[in-house]
């Protein structure tokens, strides 16, 4: 196999892996719809209850097709809060059961319940509450450049680590656009996606516990390390796998998990629990 060839397979599963990776942080964070099936006196209903909103506008929780199935009803509250429970009733939009929730400022948090009835039968659809966190908005000319350019950063990493497990001569260089990629998406438009969403540019170390922030820093940090490694000897490839290892287990940790969190009793925005 000439080396054109190896180098093409080796990118398409280091692609192929990235997409993986990107799916599976998606889908294992907190901001994630819950989604699941119940089935009540014989009608099937499938549901997917919205865990994140834009402050500004009420937040949408709708049961897609139902109308025709059942009636529903929502109890909520402000998330670690004394207050008492409010209950709405879903309305009919279309063909679908549609209820609003009052928007929050940015990094507040409701927590709610949906019941749904049919044949005299009432079930609730979750047993924990449901968590929607609220964010203001992130402009689409900063929020694509900073995915795609996290992506990217994920992907050459992939790509870095691989390239130094079979002593590639491209390590250094993959690992110098790796470390550009990760600090222009993570650290200078990471923080900006944070101020639009949360009013804050940086709430990780040392001015709070963001995990999200601290889990970039940490591994940006790994990267500049392998970078000062290679650059002073092209044989220290181990510091290339290391850092390539650190910035996976850091796209494992669920997105958002522990992040942004307002305080209803003193209006600061801390970090969640």
């Amino acid at each position: 196999m000439n080396k054109k060839v190896k180098s093409t397979i080796i990118w398409i599963f280091a692609f192929i892996f990235t997409v993986a990776i990107a799916v599976y942080q998606r889908m294992t964070g907190p901001t994630y719809p819950v989604r699941g099936k119940v089935e009540l006196a014989g009608e099937k209903l499938s549901y997917r209850l919205v865990r994140s909103s834009e402050s500004g506008e009420p937040a949408d929780v709708v049961l897609k097709e139902a109308a025709e199935k059942a009636t529903a009803t929502i109890r909520f509250k402000r998330l670690n809060t004394n207050d008492a429970w409010t209950e709405k009733n879903f309305t009919i939009r279309n063909e679908d059961l549609v209820v609003e929730l009052p928007s929050q400022p940015p990094a507040g948090k409701l927590e709610y319940f949906v019941s749904v009835t049919h044949g005299g039968k009432t079930i609730e659809l979750t047993e924990e509450p449901v968590v929607i966190r609220f964010k203001g908005a992130v402009p689409d000319f900063i929020l694509f450049p900073h995915i795609l350019l996290m992506f990217l950063a994920m992907l050459f990493s992939t790509r870095t680590g691989i390239e130094a497990l079979i002593k590639g001569e491209k390590t250094y260089s993959y690992t110098k656009i790796t470390l550009v990629l990760f600090f222009l998406g993570g650290m200078i438009l990471g923080p900006i996606v944070q101020k639009y969403a949360f009013d804050a540019f940086w709430t990780g170390w040392p001015f709070g516990q963001d995990l999200t922030d601290n889990k970039t820093l940490f591994a940006f940090i790994a990267w500049v390390i392998a970078y000062v490694r290679l650059r002073k000897n092209k044989s220290n490839r181990g510091w290339a796998i290391a850092a390539s290892v650190i910035l996976l287990l850091v796209y494992l940790i669920p997105h958002s998990m522990f992040g942004s969190e307002l305080d209803y009793g003193t209006g600061e925005i801390g970090t969640s629990d």
